[in-house]
């Protein structure tokens, strides 16, 4: 058993890493309970799933925009003060959430608005935090690391949610949104504890031209290039957080508390893979292992909207229907192949990368971890307004399974990638 449970030598052999860690943690939580009250909000407003998908179009453009340019940024810079200046930017957008409820404004706009500042500024905050952590440990522990990193988002986005789901049922949107300002402002006190992380070698001023050559780098470097397309894959086509409002108003019945136990049921996955991976640091074939885990993912969402169309709608009186809980554990299943890629991509990103290319990196990382499922929310949302939510899950499953068997194809190489020799 202690070699099947996670590995926590990284919090032992860093107190550095250690702070990180939980300041990460608590702030993870906030930012998967403000996902979904947005989301419930805009729904609320609205009545739209098409509107709720574009609260990921608004969250998309400055993840893109600045994640490049971001990760410029952190190679560039002290990589503790980015950290601390950006979590400072995301505590003040978690007290204008709060405001704009608290006064029942009522504005989508303003919603929308909100998002796109928060994302543009945790489209710096992540690679910062991201590439600091080779710094703090040798390489022998990043895969230990990387799922101890999966294993705070999974806690923060099963109790994100469902945290969500309660206090917006029971105490409105302006007492959730206050949650979420409480949580990081202990965060940020975690992260100033953190000692100087100062740029390594020689320093490229950040502008378009460093940007640049941190693309160039990815242009030939086809196994880390295979990182971000198979997890677009996923989560452009395949990402079904979008429907879950619709699902929890008119599919399985139950409203808000569904949306919450949907979105979590996928973070208690990614949260049980995580705390049972001991075994993944013994893994060599780590590409491989992603391909597999990604066509889990597919597979899964089909399975999911299958759920989903077998639902004749609303139990009497608006309650959740009992498929809802085998709509959960589908869920589980997709959220633990989500948490075994993320362990390999992110290792494989951050070993087979210099030190000096690694914010660069991690920005078009982000892009892809971050605005892939905001791409998907918009995608799945227009997708759903014609064919309905079931018939959207299932063909965006569909078609994950499909461009992953292609990209396998394409990029044999891939499933022979080796941790004993970290090509890139």
């Amino acid at each position: 058993m202690p070699r099947l449970l996670i590995d926590l030598s990284p919090l032992r052999a860093s107190a550095p890493y250690r702070r990180m860690w939980a300041g990460q943690s608590l702030s993870g939580i906030g930012t998967g309970l403000t996902t979904v009250a947005v989301g419930l909000q805009v729904y609320a407003i609205t009545g739209s799933t098409f509107n709720v998908g574009l609260v990921g179009l608004f969250a998309l453009v400055p993840l893109v925009a600045l994640g490049l340019y971001g990760g410029a940024v952190v190679d560039a810079y002290d990589r503790r003060r980015v950290v601390v200046a950006t979590s400072t930017g995301l505590l003040a957008v978690a007290v204008a959430f709060t405001v704009q409820a608290w006064l029942g404004v009522g504005s989508v706009a303003l919603l929308y608005g909100l998002v796109a500042v928060q994302n543009g500024l945790f489209a710096v905050n992540d690679p910062a935090r991201t590439s600091i952590v080779p710094r703090l440990l040798p390489i022998r522990l990043l895969p230990a690391a990387n799922a101890l990193t999966g294993l705070s988002m999974g806690l923060a986005y099963t109790v994100g949610p469902l945290l969500a789901g309660i206090l917006v049922d029971r105490r409105g949107f302006a007492a959730t949104y206050a949650v979420e300002v409480g949580l990081l402002a202990v965060a940020l006190a975690t992260l100033v504890a953190l000692p100087p992380v100062p740029p390594a070698g020689s320093v490229r001023r950040a502008g378009f031209a460093s940007v640049w050559e941190g693309l160039r780098f990815l242009g030939t470097r086809p196994n880390v290039r295979m990182t971000f397309l198979v997890d677009l894959a996923a989560m452009v086509l395949a990402m079904p957080r979008v429907l879950f409002p619709a699902i929890g108003a008119t599919a399985l019945g139950g409203g808000a508390r569904t949306v919450g136990l949907l979105s979590a049921g996928i973070a208690f996955g990614m949260t049980t893979a995580n705390l049972l991976s001991g075994p993944l640091g013994r893994i060599r074939r780590q590409g491989l292992a992603v391909l597999v885990a990604v066509a889990g993912w597919g597979t899964a969402i089909v399975v999911f909207g299958s759920v989903v169309a077998a639902s004749p709608g609303p139990a009497p009186g608006g309650g959740a229907r009992p498929l809802l809980w085998t709509a959960v554990a589908v869920l589980v299943a997709a959220g633990a192949a989500d948490a075994v890629s993320s362990v390999f991509r992110t290792t494989i990103l951050q070993a087979a990368t210099p030190d000096g290319l690694r914010g660069r990196l991690q920005g078009v990382f982000i892009v892809v971890v971050a605005g892939g499922p905001h791409l998907g929310q918009l995608l799945l949302g227009a997708a759903a307004q014609v064919t309905g939510e079931a018939v959207a899950a299932i063909c965006g499953g569909l078609a994950c399974l499909a461009l992953v068997a292609g990209l396998a194809r394409y990029q044999p190489g891939f499933a022979r990638y080796d941790a004993r020799d970290p090509t890139p």
